[in-house]
């Protein structure tokens, strides 16, 4: 059986009903109470009034004051009654023993046999001293009306308070029911959106209170997802096209090879080229595997101590009769702690990128910046067009449209600005530069 309901409507409704009645409780009991205070207060004033007007006539000897009130009693020093109100006639307010005793004004509440043949009657007496006589005035008022309008009071409560608890109840639901409508309905809104339904959107709340941040936050959220939905979408489609060339290539290659079994050289051609198309593959598959690492935060970097100048002269080298490119390396050292390795992946992929865009000589300048190292690679190319600027470092975009795909596939940049992401630092694109071509910073925590 459960006992928590599961609707957050129904849980709220039950927590805003609990919180009610204690409250109300609290309330009604509070009132209660300062109405009974507030009655009972009453009576001792009646009484006091009473008691002040029969004093000052004990005082001068005018006993007839004291027959005449509805309730009261002179006693002497011996505690003897020596004048009583005709009401209670051959009755007594206090023993001999209790008005010896009072020694001050004292104010009590007792049930005597001050009623219809003697039955028991609730009072309220207040006795005091007359002077220093030794006799004592003690003065009483029936509490049965002042009980009554208590009790008649505390049903009154007793039947309110349920009414209250069940109206405010009923109220706390309609307003939650309000305004929990909007969160039903984007409930509903958001189960109907299906991956096919890239374009749909929320329904917009009005007002600026939480349900309606929240549905904003939503709908933004589906929004971003709908752009990265696009995107992976396209990379697909954009592997899916990289793919099918060399592997048409190879198709094609092989298929030559087979029709050529007898003519040696012809099979030895197409399985080089063959052999071309699968490097080509492989160093596809390697770059789609490390973008894929970098988006999944997997793609592990072994940092050791790495001199960036060191690095960059060591590859430069290498890189220089494989690409046509003249490099010049400035700058002292510059220690940072990296993956080499990865380093030298940066390093190619932008020599690969400026000789495929027609410059001839490539600059490193490379620096410190408190905390940061600064790697800033400038070519005399003709530099990245206006337009793709922003979107350099997207997979699978290349500057030339019309470029052969054996150019590459437009992942290098893309590569780059995963390594470096994986190192913490950041990579930024620019033009012109000592060179006046593209011009690519690399920033790295120093080490």
């Amino acid at each position: 059986m459960r006992l928590v309901p599961a609707s957050l409507r129904a849980r709220l409704a039950v927590l805003f009903g609990a919180g009610t009645l204690l409250v109300l409780l609290l309330a009604l009991s509070l009132l209660y109470l300062a109405l009974d205070r507030q009655l009972a207060g009453a009576v001792d004033v009646a009484l006091a009034g009473r008691s002040d007007d029969l004093m000052a006539g004990v005082r001068a000897q005018d006993l007839t004051a004291v027959a005449g009130d509805p309730m009261a009693q002179l006693y002497d020093s011996a505690g003897t009654p020596i004048a009583t109100s005709v009401s209670i006639a051959g009755r007594v307010l206090l023993s001999p023993a209790q008005a010896r005793e009072v020694r001050g004004t004292t104010v009590s509440s007792r049930t005597l046999p001050l009623g219809t043949d003697g039955a028991p009657l609730r009072v309220r007496l207040r006795s005091q001293p007359v002077g220093r006589t030794g006799q004592v005035l003690t003065v009483a008022l029936p509490t049965a009306a002042v009980e009554d309008a208590g009790d008649r009071q505390l049903i009154v409560l007793a039947v309110a308070a349920p009414l209250l608890i069940a109206l405010l109840a009923g109220l706390g639901w309609l307003l939650l029911r309000a305004a929990l409508r909007p969160v039903d309905l984007l409930t509903r809104e958001a189960a109907a959106i299906s991956t096919l339904d890239s374009d749909r959107r929320l329904p917009v709340v009005r007002g600026d209170d939480e349900i309606a941040r929240l549905a904003a936050t939503l709908d933004g959220m589906l929004a971003r997802l709908s752009v990265a939905f696009a995107r992976e979408r396209a990379f697909v489609d954009d592997a899916g096209h990289e793919l099918r060339t060399p592997l048409a290539v190879l198709r094609g290659e092989i298929d030559l090879a087979l029709g050529a079994v007898d003519d040696p050289d012809e099979v030895r051609e197409s399985l080089l080229a063959a052999q071309g198309q699968v490097a080509r593959l492989e160093r596809l598959t390697e770059d789609l595997l490390l973008l894929a690492r970098e988006r999944a935060g997997a793609l592990v970097v072994h940092r050791v101590p790495v001199d960036l100048t060191d690095l960059a002269i060591a590859e430069t080298e290498l890189l220089a009769p494989v690409t046509g490119l003249a490099f010049a390396v400035a700058g002292g050292p510059v220690v940072v702690e990296a993956d080499a390795d990865r380093l030298r992946q940066v390093l190619i992929n932008l020599a690969t990128n400026s000789a495929a865009a027609g410059a001839t000589a490539a600059h490193l300048t490379i620096g410190a910046d408190g905390a940061t190292a600064r790697l800033e690679w400038a070519d005399d190319g003709p530099g990245f067009p206006p337009g793709l600027l922003a979107a350099a470092f997207e997979r699978f975009v290349r500057g030339d449209p019309a470029r052969s795909g054996a150019s590459g596939a437009g992942l290098g940049l893309s590569i780059v600005r995963a390594v470096v992401a994986a190192h913490g630092g950041t990579a930024q694109l620019g033009n012109g530069g000592p060179l006046g071509g593209a011009v690519v910073t690399v920033r790295l925590p120093a080490g």
